[in-house]
């Protein structure tokens, strides 16, 4: 939170860390719109010109702009300041590789090992970096993502698009992109300066009044971005919340109509999008939950798409990293296609349901494999998967449960065919996870 645990000070000294790894070339620096981004952009700065490489400084730009900058710069490097969904109290710091795609584990580990021996490699004041500002960052990225979808089929479709950039990075190259596409938009929260509407997370309860927006203006889409615009919630044209687990899956209707290929989800993402790659003969893989475990099995498996269950859609002509441009462009392209409003193309959808729910972890809460036996063994019948907590698949449904990295608390995530046997399976997860915490209290 800004002021407590996070500062300047420690900003300074992050970039440092990270910067002090990174080979000569200049790093990118980027962040979202809020409030507290200019105070850390300038400890960013600081932190890696001090180190003695320059600085290329793109200002509000979106988090999937900025790999993308990486990688055409030819930089060693980039720093987002964001704090993705989370409310304006917060900020954050999201590091990436020079291919574009964010820090593996073990680079993360390296980066918090230097902060922590204090060991930066501090420049003499005849070495130190140079800052320079990248003009037009989102050039490129918008000229990739118009070459993967049809434009002239969309353009002919003259749609009205209501798009809520919720204040963040996402307005400027979003409003660019739809007006190449010929959309008639109406643009919310389109400047990027962090005072909010709403609580920044793209959910059905955050989005009520946006919701309501689409249908009153005749729309035949609403988009809503979260701050950083890597995440893409969608609302149809009858204000109907289709959420961020069906982003991925119209985006793989539309991707896999083009063509055939191994998909990538992870282990809590929605078995929508897998039963559309299955039904059209394409394999799928999962991964632990978190971006970098999805980007590195894509890479490895050659997935021609691959994402997260937030909304989250990671298309490899683009870029490795969490794309809501890309999300908008395959819908809008599959809207196009099909000719059709896309609450007909959402109800033709395989019909799920999906519980989330969180419990206390506990004292002691770290070492939890003992609730993992525990649950395994009362389920049989079930395949389990533990590289990421807990994954017990069933024919019909499915449980996710895992001990969160950054909270004391553990998730459970169940789908199934009825919003009541979800529910259920939840309630019963649920039960051994609030037994253990008793147990442990």
């Amino acid at each position: 939170m800004v002021g407590n645990g996070l500062d300047p000070a420690v900003v300074v000294e992050f970039a440092a860390a990270y910067a002090t790894g990174c080979g000569p070339e200049p790093i990118v620096v980027g962040h979202d719109g809020r409030v507290s981004a200019q105070v850390f952009v300038n400890a960013v700065l600081a932190g890696v010109t001090a180190t003695g490489r320059d600085a290329l400084l793109v200002d509000a730009t979106a988090t999937p702009t900025l790999g993308r900058l990486v990688r055409d710069q030819g930089a060693s490097g980039g720093i987002q300041i964001s704090a993705s969904h989370n409310p304006a109290r917060y900020n954050g710091l999201k590091f990436f590789q020079p291919a574009g795609m964010v820090l593996s584990p073990a680079e993360g580990r390296a980066v918090l090992e230097r902060l922590e021996r204090k060991e930066f490699g501090w420049a003499p004041w005849d070495a130190l970096g140079r800052v320079r500002r990248l003009e037009d960052p989102d050039d490129a990225h918008l000229n990739q993502v118009l070459k993967i979808v049809d434009v002239d089929a969309i353009r002919r479709r003259k749609f009205s698009v209501v798009l809520d950039a919720c204040h963040g990075a996402g307005g400027r190259l979003g409003a660019a992109l739809l007006h190449a596409l010929g959309c008639a938009t109406v643009l919310l929260g389109g400047i990027a300066d962090g005072l909010y509407d709403h609580p920044p997370e793209p959910t059905e309860a955050n989005l009520h009044a946006f919701s309501a927006i689409v249908p009153a203006t005749g729309a035949a889409v609403g988009f809503a971005q979260d701050p950083d615009a890597d995440r893409l919630a969608i609302v149809d044209e009858n204000g109907r919340y289709i959420g961020e687990e069906l982003t991925l899956a119209l985006a793989a209707q539309r991707r896999l109509s083009q063509a055939k290929g191994p998909v990538v989800l992870n282990l809590s993402t929605s078995r929508v999008t897998e039963e559309i790659a299955r039904s059209l003969g394409c394999p799928v893989h999962r991964t632990p939950v978190g971006e970098i475990h999805v980007v590195e099995k894509m890479r490895g498996e050659k997935a021609i798409l691959g994402g997260e269950g937030n909304g989250g859609v990671i298309d490899p002509r683009v870029g490795f990293v969490r794309d809501s441009f890309v999300a908008m462009a395959l819908v809008l392209d599959l809207l196009a296609s099909t000719q059709e409003p896309l609450s007909k193309l959402v109800d033709r959808l395989p019909t799920l349901a999906m519980v989330k729910d969180q419990y206390p972890l506990g004292q002691g809460g770290s070492n939890v494999s003992a609730l993992w036996d525990q649950i395994v063994a009362a389920n049989p019948e079930a395949t389990a998967d533990r590289r990421d907590g807990l994954r017990l698949d069933w024919s019909d449904r499915w449980a996710h449960v895992r001990a969160s990295n950054t909270e004391p608390v553990v998730r459970v995530i169940t789908e199934a065919g009825s919003q009541a046997e979800a529910r259920a399976l939840a309630d019963e997860i649920g039960r051994w996870v609030t037994s253990r915490a008793e147990a442990h209290s």
